[in-house]
């Protein structure tokens, strides 16, 4: 349901002209980003800025970068953000706190995380009372700072400043400016060899090639007072990676990365039932923790044999350490990763060998239970106290698998779904009885676990000629089809990574179709010349044929001729009759997306009403030379929803039902190309014609609201158009888009596109488009 801007009147009259107009300009954006609630907590902050009475300018950057800072980490951290700036207000100018509002997408896209963003917000209170002088410069500079800082290191190089410089205003403001030696002093120290912000897109991808599946990780914040530090670690089935990391003796910070995220996901794909800590000591845990570390490895390597190398080349344990419990420790965790490591101590052979003994138990974390304690106790003879705080394991991937004890519910299933925002439906299919016995069912909902399905929508037992959904206005819910995406930079598919889930076209007033074809008498008229000469013409003779079906009289008399007065003979005698018939199936398929509700320039009209007048003409024109044809729609919100809608299908007649399915066309959302034209050549590859048009019209290029690369849906939208045509789908785009140029054809090619500079002119380009393309 679309949210107008106008539902908010009452918060609306209290900003100025400037405010509003520029709240009417990004509305479309926040309208993708947050929901009705966080739309409403987004005016409610708009609203509180004002009421500041620190000028406009103030109001006009919160509009503005609200839906920027939303769409990087979340809606739920905009209260906070206005909190923040209204917590300042008594401590600085205006100014300052509309460069925190400015700069907030900026920090929310380097730190990649609500809790981290939290803890910068947290700083700026801090720093606003220790270092009131450095705020802006640090603010001017802080796209520099956080690629090269982590959270943490801003924290200790920010606070170095605010402590060395607390009454020396200028030299103040030049340290937080990077103006002053010291200062690059003090960022050199702090800058780290990697952060997981710039490695995160890589390291996704690492993990869905190992699994094919979706792993979802959290940068942690390094502070010193933070309880976690650096170490990885797994909670409530997300992962959690430190959000920095150096090169390690010789071994580079994304190989770091990697070695750590894997070994994560290995956790949480090896791991289906937790390991009780019931009666067991803290030396047991331990050592039962690298058994278990070891066993999901070891089923990793199983599965990708080069994972051993990757992990082995960040153990450093050596024979000679024998000084502590967790020197121990870290020499058999390696002994029993690394089949090269040589270590003759007793135990350590003792360890390996309980371990390959175990292989046919790998996937049973019981074993590392039963092999821990045996271990436990040949450890416990060596008279070493063992130290929690410090005997731990010195490999920097390892995480301190605090995940598969059992100190809390343990849930699979939940593992398997970490990190999706929507609940996972499962489809049942009922009979009648059962569906009648149910229908009324008060605690049914639209987040309901199941999803009963009849094969046909049910009625009531009064006929009305309504169903049950129409009845109460609920939309029946379709199969999900899911379709791959093409990943440019990678170079590689996404298998099954966006779904298509149509919906029934709601039903329009008939008037709006009529008042089309009265106002295009004269187009049609024109058109009708047009679409006599496409009519199939019949039987046609084609004549001058040295093979044909029968002889052509008329050419042998005259080769008769020939050779009477001794000329060379025309050979060519033949004729064969060809019945002329159409053989084209044509889809029409219609970006809704929200950008068609906007007024054409200098009209009064809309975009999509020029749409709807161009299909209702085109539909008309292709029912009069008689072909297959069907219109369909489509739009989107976000990968998991590509909203896609059939107006007419090949096998239903243009008749007043289609016509006023198009009378209710809507516009909405947002434009995922890609998944649409392959689910529309899904419809077009069962057609029997020799040829296949899709027609394709829009008025921009794809883009959607999870999706923050523009190349990423233009080269996956190539690559549907480059798969429908391997299946002998022709798809030709018509733009509406003035700048289409710069994109349309490096998609669907050089020919196969055209561009509508004056979009008024639509209605009577399309039919005489679609004329020559079938002619």
């Amino acid at each position: 349901m679309s949210i107008n801007l106008e539902d908010y009147q009452d918060i609306l009259g209290e900003l100025s002209e400037s405010s509003q107009s520029i709240l009417e300009a990004s509305w479309h954006e926040a309208t993708k980003v947050f929901s009705s609630q966080g739309l409403s907590h987004y005016l409610q902050g708009a609203r509180s800025l004002k009421n500041l009475g620190r000028g406009c300018d103030l109001v006009a950057t919160y509009i503005q970068e609200a839906p920027r800072v939303a769409k990087e980490i979340g809606e739920d951290i905009i209260p906070e953000l206005v909190h923040t700036g209204m917590m300042m207000a008594s401590k600085t100018s205006g100014a300052v706190i509309e460069r925190i509002f400015a700069t907030a997408a900026t920090a929310a896209n380097r730190l990649g995380d609500e809790q981290v963003f939290r803890s910068y917000l947290q700083l700026l209170n801090v720093l606003i009372s220790q270092a009131p002088r450095g705020m802006r410069p640090m603010l001017d500079n802080l796209e520099p700072l956080l690629a090269q800082l982590t959270l943490g290191g801003l924290r200790r190089w920010a606070m170095w400043g605010a402590q060395a410089h607390r009454t020396d205003y200028p030299e103040q403001v030049r340290y937080f400016g990077l103006e002053s030696k010291e200062s690059q002093a003090m960022l050199q120290k702090e800058r780290k060899g990697t952060l997981f912000v710039d490695m995160q897109r890589r390291i996704n991808m690492y993990l869905r090639a190992l699994w094919a599946r979706d792993f979802f990780m959290r940068p942690t914040s390094g502070d010193f007072e933070n309880r976690e530090g650096y170490k990885p670690y797994i909670e409530n089935y997300l992962m959690f990676l430190p959000d920095a990391v150096d090169d390690c003796e010789g071994v580079a910070g994304i190989e770091i990365y990697r070695a750590t995220a894997a070994h994560c996901a290995a956790h949480l794909v090896y791991t289906q039932k937790p390991i009780s800590a019931e009666s067991l000591n803290p030396m047991q845990m331990a050592v039962i923790s690298v058994i278990e570390d070891a066993r999901v490895e070891q089923l990793s390597i199983n599965a990708f044999p080069g994972m051993r190398q990757l992990w082995a080349s960040l153990h450093f344990a050596q024979p000679t350490q024998a000084k502590t419990m967790g020197d121990y420790l870290n020499r058999i965790a390696r002994a029993l990763l690394d089949p090269q490591y040589e270590d003759t101590h007793p135990i350590i052979v003792k360890a390996r060998e309980l371990f390959a003994a175990e292989q046919h138990r790998l996937a049973d974390n019981q074993m590392a239970w039963d092999i821990g304690v045996t271990l436990a106790h040949e450890l416990s003879l060596l008279r070493m106290s063992f130290q929690p705080r410090t005997d731990l394991l010195s490999s920097p991937y390892r995480d301190d698998n605090r995940y598969f004890w059992e100190f809390e519910e343990f849930d699979f299933n939940q593992a398997q779904a970490a990190g999706y925002e929507s609940i996972k439906q499962v489809r049942k299919y009922v009979s009648v009885m059962e569906m009648v016995n149910e229908i009324d069912c008060e605690l049914a909902g639209d987040d309901a676990q199941e999803i009963w399905v009849l094969g046909t929508e049910l009625h009531p037992y009064e006929e009305t000629g309504k169903s049950y959904n129409e009845t109460e206005g609920k939309e029946p819910v379709s199969d999900p089809y899911h379709y791959s995406e093409w990943d440019y930079q990678i170079q590689l598919e996404r298998p099954a990574w966006a779904t298509v889930i149509e919906k029934r076209a709601k039903t329009g007033d008939m008037q709006i179709i009529d008042d089309i074809v009265s106002q295009h008498k004269r187009t049609i008229g024109r058109l009708k010349f047009l679409l006599d000469a496409m009519q199939p013409q019949g039987v046609t003779r084609i004549r001058k044929l040295e093979d044909g079906d029968e002889v052509d009289v008329n050419a042998a008399i005259r080769s008769m001729i020939d050779i009477r007065m001794n000329l060379q003979p025309d050979t060519r005698i033949m004729m064969r009759s060809v019945r002329k018939v159409r053989d084209i199936s044509v889809m029409v398929l219609i970006d809704l997306s929200e950008s068609t509700n906007e007024k054409v320039a200098g009209q009064d009209f809309s975009v999509l009403d020029l749409t709807r007048q161009a299909a209702v003409l085109l539909g008309d024109a292709i029912n009069k030379v008689g072909d297959p044809f069907a219109i369909h729609g489509f739009c989107s919100d976000g990968r998991h929803n590509v909203e896609y809608q059939r107006f007419k299908d090949f096998d239903q007649p243009y008749n007043d039902t289609a016509k006023s399915k198009l009378a209710g066309m809507t516009g909405q959302l947002s434009t995922r190309m890609g998944a649409a034209i392959r689910h529309a050549g899904h419809y077009l590859k069962q057609q029997k014609s020799s040829k296949k048009l899709l027609l394709v019209i829009t008025d921009g290029e794809p883009a959607d609201i999870d999706v923050r690369d523009p190349q990423y849906l233009r080269f996956d939208t190539k690559k549907a158009v480059e798969e429908v045509a391997r299946s002998g789908v022709v798809t030709y785009c018509m733009s509406l888009d003035p700048r289409a140029d710069q994109y349309v054809s490096r998609i669907f090619g050089a020919r196969n596109f055209m561009v509508v500079d004056h979009v008024e002119r639509l209605p009577e380009k399309l039919p005489a488009l679609y004329a020559g393309l079938t002619r």
